[in-house]
């Protein structure tokens, strides 16, 4: 059907079936084809729309495309991977948007589904609609004049958001299927994914395609200052193996070109990100994520479903121990998740465990960066219990309780984020880790004042933050598929990453 032919009927592009591919190449090119059109389609007619033009009742539908396999036998497949092959006989299926952008990911995903279980898969048109504000990159040409103009309601004509689908109850563990509907074969679901790109675009002023494959979060302007300092210097003088720094506002310094003078950025979103790029997108993002587990969530809500490889949280926290010292380190091996942010979507009793090849990661980076190794490494570090918090002010109440429950719990530092981000890696199954550097002791009457902090920042920003980078660099030499542990997944879970 054609807009216009009829009145009071859903109009749409021609219906592009299911068609076979034993080629992960092949599979992606068209499932490019599929969305392209369709979106397309859906601009094409908003413009319409917006012109004036009267479609006599009709609505204006395009749907998402769809990757699905059908596997008929229970596969012996290499048991050390952690993704690329279901776990039972049946047909699965994901929808699918922003191909391009999701190109690498998506190819690799495709060829370890056609290598483990040897049969193609099938590309064809969703029955799930795309609403019109994620048919458009930014979502900005469904607003202002363009509304005012239209004879009807946006939603009278086109498909808008519906947060009935657009949930995590795949990645929570709890999706529930009806008879006969194929199962999950990614973590996300097509509106779920377009509805944290545009939030992305919202909290970090830049565009989802700029952001990395490993991500460092931190709570503190001065490790921006540092990472961007230093990212200027190096990309202008051609060192490195980075190609571009981009910056809020989606500026960008590329390789090789000199530091022109900062102009104002204007109003900073509520969380910048920069991104210090890399051609294969495994470079290494920023977010400075502010204060709060709130924050936190909400940020790694999104990021997720880009599927980076890893993420940090670099940021400071408060130390327990007598023994501690301002600056000295802590590694997270466990932790205390009384920031509630996420009760609901996973439960407190659900243990987040350490992930090996990260934690190895960052206390080799420690070494290498602080010049300690062995015992002596112990003199500025310490493993351990890091509880997160939701109260900054705990201090100004009754703090006995809390204080008893940090000590059961053998907690070593307190922050407001860590948990919070190790949680929701472990929800999302991407690889996380914490190192923290103590800023205060407040139980030991250390509390953080002006001058005190500015000599702390100045001694310690560079050197956590190098830590950091080395960590990620060195996670960056590791097979994916290694890297993705099997601690993250659970018994039926989906084939893709």
């Amino acid at each position: 059907m054609r807009i216009g032919d009829a009145p009071s009927h859903t109009v749409r592009p021609d219906f592009m079936p299911f068609q076979a591919f034993d080629s992960a190449e092949a599979a992606v090119e068209r499932l490019t084809e599929i969305y392209a059109r369709n979106t397309a389609y859906l601009r094409a007619a908003f413009d319409r729309v917006a012109r004036g033009e009267d479609l006599q009742g009709g609505r204006v539908r395009a749907c998402y495309p769809a990757l699905r396999i059908a596997v008929h036998t229970y596969d012996r497949v290499d048991s050390r991977l952690s993704y690329g092959h279901v776990a039972e006989p049946g047909v699965y299926q994901t929808t699918i948007t922003q191909p391009r952008l999701f190109k690498d990911y998506l190819t690799e995903q495709i060829r370890q589904l056609l290598h483990n279980h040897k049969v193609p898969v099938e590309v064809g048109e969703s029955n799930v609609p795309i609403p019109l504000h994620f048919a458009f990159p930014d979502g900005a040409y469904v607003e202002g004049e363009h509304l005012e103009a239209m004879k009807r309601p946006l939603r009278d004509i086109f498909d808008v958001p519906d947060l009935a689908i657009t949930d995590d109850a795949i990645v929570n563990g709890t999706w529930h299927g009806r008879e006969n509907e194929p199962r999950p074969l990614g973590p996300f679901t097509a509106p779920r994914i377009d509805y944290s790109l545009h939030r992305l675009q919202h909290y970090t002023a830049t565009a989802p395609v700029h952001f990395q494959n490993f991500v460092l979060f931190t709570n503190y302007q001065f490790y921006v200052d540092e990472f961007c300092a230093r990212a200027r210097a190096m990309l202008s003088a051609g060192e490195g193996d980075y190609d571009a720094l981009v910056e809020p506002g989606n500026r960008i310094l590329r390789r090789g070109e000199p530091i022109a003078a900062e102009s104002p950025v204007g109003r900073l979103p509520q969380m910048p990100a920069y991104h210090l790029t890399r051609a294969d997108h495994s470079g290494i993002t920023l977010v400075n994520i502010g204060v709060g587990p709130s924050n936190a969530k909400t940020i790694t809500d999104h990021i997720a479903v880009l599927r980076p490889h890893a993420w940090l949280m670099l940021g400071h926290c408060a130390g327990l121990r007598a023994s501690q010292r301002l600056g000295d380190y802590v590694l997270a091996h466990g932790y205390v998740r009384d920031d509630h942010v996420l009760d609901a979507d996973l439960p407190t009793w659900v243990p987040v465990p350490p992930l090996a090849e990260v934690q190895v990661a960052l206390e080799q980076a420690v070494e290498e960066v602080a010049g300690l190794s062995g015992w002596e490494l112990k003199r500025i570090m310490r493993t351990g219990t890091v509880a997160t918090i939701d109260n900054r002010n705990w201090e100004l109440r009754d703090h006995t309780e809390p204080v008893q429950r940090f000590a059961q719990s053998r907690a070593i530092a307190l922050d407001m984020e860590s948990a919070t981000i190790a949680a929701n890696g472990f929800r999302f199954r991407v690889p996380y880790g914490t190192l923290l550097c103590v800023s205060d002791k407040p139980l030991h009457g250390e509390l953080k004042l002006p001058g005190m902090a500015s000599e702390f920042y100045r001694k310690q920003v560079g050197q956590h933050l190098e830590i950091g980078i080395r960590a990620l660099e060195r996670l960056r030499e590791m097979p994916p598929e290694r890297l993705h542990s099997r601690k993250l997944r659970n018994f039926m879970e989906t084939a893709f990453q």
